[in-house]
């Protein structure tokens, strides 16, 4: 074999070399990448989240497991024309007490801080004036399930009623009922402030689902439920 077609041999090589480096460089680059970003996470677990709040966001250590008795229940009194008690019977829940909730320094609405209890936000329409109420609660806290844990069960044509401080009680239909990502939730709320049928009163649910995230210390979706008036 001759110098020349020896070194044309070596030379259909090099593409395959340089190649070979590239993919060595890149494969470097990548664990290291993936190696910060392990020791980061592992450095930020269990800190506050620099990300903002969002509408039911709540820190589950805040809530309590405390549970209401019978005579909790029945001693629980509200104005005539606000909403009491709530009752699904499909989930198990019967005369659940309704709190009002506002909204807190972040400007999202806030939610009972029992796992037990529903909360209805005084910035939406009162049941049975016409509007459309909207209804909070917990998914879970420390060490038990919340009143809103198998919310996502319920379908189209479940009954929900909400009985009034004067004894009224309004029944109403779910029309759907839905998961929405986290960085959706607020940008989504509108649905929930509006009737899904045209000039009829409804009610709208919202509670935390899908997976718990011990970085930002929330449930990484929402569950959006609405209803109509039967």
């Amino acid at each position: 074999m001759s110098s020349l077609e020896v070194k044309k041999s070596h030379k259909k090589y090099i593409p395959y070399i340089i190649w070979g480096v590239i993919i060595l460089i890149a494969g470097i680059l990548i664990a290291r990448v993936a190696i910060w970003e392990k020791s980061y996470y592992e450095e930020k677990e269990g800190s506050e989240r620099a990300t903002a709040g969002v509408v039911g966001d709540v820190d589950s250590s805040e809530v309590s497991d405390e549970v209401v008795t019978e005579e909790q229940q029945k001693a629980y009194i509200v104005a005539a024309d606000k909403p009491r008690y709530l009752t699904i019977e499909k989930l198990g829940v019967r005369n659940a007490r309704i709190f009002e909730v506002g909204v807190n320094a972040k400007g999202q609405m806030e939610t009972p801080n029992t796992n037990y209890d529903a909360g209805w936000y005084n910035g939406s329409s009162v049941p049975g004036s016409g509007g459309t109420a909207i209804l909070d609660g917990h998914n879970g806290g420390p060490s038990s399930y919340g009143i809103f844990k198998k919310l996502n069960t319920l379908v189209a044509g479940d009954n929900i009623k909400i009985e009034m401080g004067d004894g009224r009680i309004f029944e109403y239909r779910v029309y759907d009922n839905f998961e929405v990502k986290l960085s959706d939730a607020d940008s989504k709320m509108s649905l929930l402030a509006v009737s899904p049928v045209a000039k009829t009163e409804s009610i709208s649910i919202i509670t935390c689902t899908g997976e718990y995230s011990l970085k930002q210390k929330t449930y990484l979706s929402r569950q959006f439920l609405r209803a109509t008036r039967v």
